[in-house]
């Protein structure tokens, strides 16, 4: 059974993900808060014995109740539609990455090198080694460097899938016969993971993604031995 501290996000690793996770808390504050609220009052009036039966309408009291939620859905919307515009945000990327969904597998292309392409299988439960996830790991991993504009283009060949990775607050649908794309801005080297986010079929769970980011010098070095 999960433990308390299970359940959130997970280690943010990009600038979008950080804004994410920001505005779910300021947005969780505001929830506690009027849940709160709106909970002693109920409780008040339950508890309340008086009555006045001449008291038939306020318009002081509904004017608030009127503006007060209207000005909270503003702080809301507000922030929320700054970080859509940030997803959506073109930029310039330095490298651009083509992932393509199977049933049921990922495939990538690193077309601005030399076409490096190699397949991404899910390791089977008896090659785990002790320090590795089980169906997480994959047998083929998706190099990245930090501190670069990284453009990732999504399709499938046969059925929706779902290219995601929480950690860096990215989630595109791949749709046989079109192309959508995210970019992605990495903070630091580490290992990531990532699963189909789609119902895509029988073996769904078993398609997942994991990327290994590493310095840019590193990057370099591994592109020059594929």
């Amino acid at each position: 059974m999960a433990s308390w501290s299970q359940i959130n996000f997970q280690d943010p690793n990009s600038p979008l993900m950080e804004q994410l996770v920001l505005f779910h808390d300021k947005t969780m504050i505001i929830l506690i808060m009027t849940t709160t609220l709106i909970a002693w009052i109920m409780i008040k009036m339950i508890l309340n014995k008086k009555i006045n039966r001449f008291m038939m309408e306020h318009q002081m009291i509904e004017i608030i109740w009127t503006s007060i939620p209207a000005i909270i859905l503003v702080l809301i919307a507000l922030p929320s539609l700054r970080i859509l515009y940030m997803m959506d945000e073109t930029k310039n990327p330095t490298i651009t990455i083509k992932a393509i969904g199977h049933q049921w597998y990922w495939s990538y292309e690193y077309s601005d090198f030399k076409n490096i392409e190699f397949e991404s299988y899910m390791k089977p439960e008896k090659e785990i080694e002790m320090n590795e996830f089980r169906l997480l790991e994959t047998d083929n991993r998706i190099m990245m460097p930090t501190n670069n504009q990284i453009r990732i283009i999504v399709t499938a060949t046969d059925v929706l899938h779902s290219w995601t990775i929480p950690s860096m607050g990215i989630k595109i649908d791949a749709i046989p016969g079109r192309l959508n794309q995210g970019f992605m801005f990495i903070n630091r080297p580490g290992i990531m993971y990532g699963q189909c986010s789609e119902i895509c079929g029988a073996n769904h769970s078993f398609m997942p993604i994991m990327i290994e980011v590493v310095t840019t010098k590193k990057f370099i070095s591994w592109l020059m031995n594929n």
